[in-house]
């Protein structure tokens, strides 16, 4: 199955909010605002530029696993970098592309140097799911004789 669309529509169908923190946060702030929003990974922001990511993933394998602790860690020493991106215009097929041959699950989205979004690849699995639906239902409706033909 071809999976069509943009990143730019799954940014219109689940919203362009991205909570992000800046370098200076310890990790222990940072994972209280993942939990308090329910997400994975948090954009980091210096100087209004993405400067990297933070994920759960570096949490658990460059704090826990170092002995370090969340209270005293900066976001800075820990995030990863340099961040990869993706377009809004860049194909859903070039998101999950991107995803696989990096081995990540969060894509922040930039218009130029302009933060819009955030892809995960839940948003990602949802559009499949989706697309799946509606070529199911049009299928359906072919065969049952509802569309003219």
């Amino acid at each position: 199955m071809e999976i069509s669309g943009t990143v730019r529509q799954i940014l219109t169908a689940k919203g362009p909010s991205v909570i992000t923190t800046t370098p200076e946060a310890t990790v222990f702030d940072a994972l209280t605002l993942m939990g308090a929003h329910n997400i994975g990974a948090l954009v980091v922001i210096k100087d209004d530029k993405v400067v990297g990511i933070f994920s759960e993933r570096d949490y658990s394998r460059k704090v826990i696993l170092q002995g370090k602790t969340s209270h005293t860690t900066h976001v800075a020493d820990i995030l990863s970098h340099p961040v990869i991106t993706i377009g809004p215009d860049d194909s859903i097929e070039e998101c999950m592309e991107c995803m696989t041959v990096h081995r990540i699950r969060h894509l922040p989205v930039l218009q130029g140097e302009t933060l819009v979004g955030v892809v995960s690849i839940g948003d990602v699995v949802n559009w499949i799911m989706h697309a799946q639906r509606h070529a199911i239902q049009q299928l359906t409706g072919y065969i049952s004789g509802q569309y003219p033909g």
